[in-house]
């Protein structure tokens, strides 16, 4: 913690700088496509105003370690767990010969499990700020929450699936109202969480002005510095949401109901066993390695049916000098086309090496900001 070195108008310089960087960061990243944590960032801006103002040593190390394990925790979890989910919806709706009646048995218990893990994560994540309910309870209204889904749910998907073609693509269908109250209640509990995160230091500042110019002790956060808050999230969702959307939803791999529902129920499944097995993990991270997860789920079964529908070839009285390609590397370009086209490497790429840089960055951009606020106020 920056504050317990720091004192009163080196603390504001110390927040405001790295308001400003998380900011530019973040903004930055949005623009270049590049869907990064919020929450690191700001963490990234504390810990560089606060080693500029006042060394090494104000940093708490191991939490900076736990920030960066997340790298790599948050999007394998999820990942792990969209691939499960969708190799078990393949499995027992999609690859049966009867997708309809598969459905109407499984889709409902899909619906109640989504229900019951999204009741439980609301409890437990985006609400922890004003209520903070024990274990029992939280599992109580979870099976609770389930066993209400699963009433409401069978009679409505049996009523969807009348008359519906037994194909992949109408079945699909059936987990569209599913996967916009799923993303619904995901919106919420990254709000009601990450707002708060957003604009810790500037509730910093404020605190630190109320109290005369002393630094405080345990930070309340006022309403209207959260309403603050709550605007801005509205406001760059309205501005840079639908580029983010179609860059996260299209362009890393192809999306459709089944898959997405997948990514927001792991990404509410991996945030609740993380927060009960004490793991740091970062959600933004966790819902776009949930993406990368069904994507080369995708190109596993993709290339397991090239595998199976493709010979082995050979040339026989052929010069294959003459030739563009042998027949093998016709059929390995080919794979690495279909590749491609499952799972766009340069997205992937792009998207982890933000990860990595963010909190380096902004430390190192907040730092210098933090300098120059100083030299401007002496």
């Amino acid at each position: 913690r920056a504050d317990a070195a720091l004192e009163g108008h080196s603390l504001v310089f110390v927040m405001l700088a790295a308001l400003l960087a998380s900011a530019l960061w973040v903004n930055l990243a949005t623009i270049l496509g590049a869907p990064v944590s919020t929450t690191h960032a700001v963490v990234g801006g504390v810990v560089g105003a606060g080693i500029a103002a006042a060394g090494f040593s104000v940093v708490v190390w191991p939490t900076i370690g736990a920030i960066a394990a997340s790298w790599v925790i948050s999007p394998a979890l999820g990942g792990i767990f969209s691939a499960l989910f969708l190799a078990a919806i393949r499995r027992t709706i999609l690859q049966r010969k009867d997708r309809i009646a598969a459905a109407r048995c499984w889709v409902p218990i899909l619906v109640a499990a989504m229900a019951g893990i999204f009741a439980a994560y609301l409890a437990t994540k985006g609400l922890r700020r004003v209520w903070s309910p024990g274990t029992g309870l939280v599992l109580m209204i979870g099976v609770v929450s389930a066993m209400l889904a699963w009433l409401a749910a069978r009679p409505w998907i049996y009523h969807r699936s009348q008359g519906m073609e037994n194909r992949n693509r109408h079945v699909s269908r059936l987990f569209r109202l599913p996967l916009i109250c799923a993303a619904a209640l995901l919106s919420f509990a990254h709000g009601a969480n990450d707002v708060a995160n957003a604009v810790g230091p500037f509730a910093a500042i404020v605190a630190v002005l109320q109290n005369g110019g002393a630094a405080a002790g345990e930070l309340e956060l006022p309403l209207w510095v959260l309403a603050i808050g709550a605007i801005g999230i509205a406001l760059g969702l309205a501005l840079f949401g639908p580029r983010m959307i179609r860059m996260v939803g299209e362009k890393i791999t192809k999306m459709n109901e089944t898959r997405a529902y997948c990514v927001a129920l792991s990404a509410a499944t991996t945030v609740l066993i993380a927060s009960a097995l004490g793991l740091p993990v970062s959600s933004t991270h966790i819902a776009v390695g949930a993406i990368f997860g069904v994507g080369f789920l995708r190109e596993f079964y993709s290339n397991q049916r090239l595998r199976s529908e493709l010979l082995p070839v050979r040339a026989i009285g052929i010069d294959t000098s003459r030739l563009n390609a042998t027949p093998e590397e016709a059929v390995a370009k080919y794979r690495r086309r279909e590749r491609r086209r499952l799972v766009r490497r340069r997205h992937v790429l792009q998207i982890v090496a933000a990860w990595v840089i963010t909190v380096p960055a902004t430390a190192v951009l907040s730092g210098l900001l933090y300098l120059l606020l100083a030299a401007l106020m002496l």
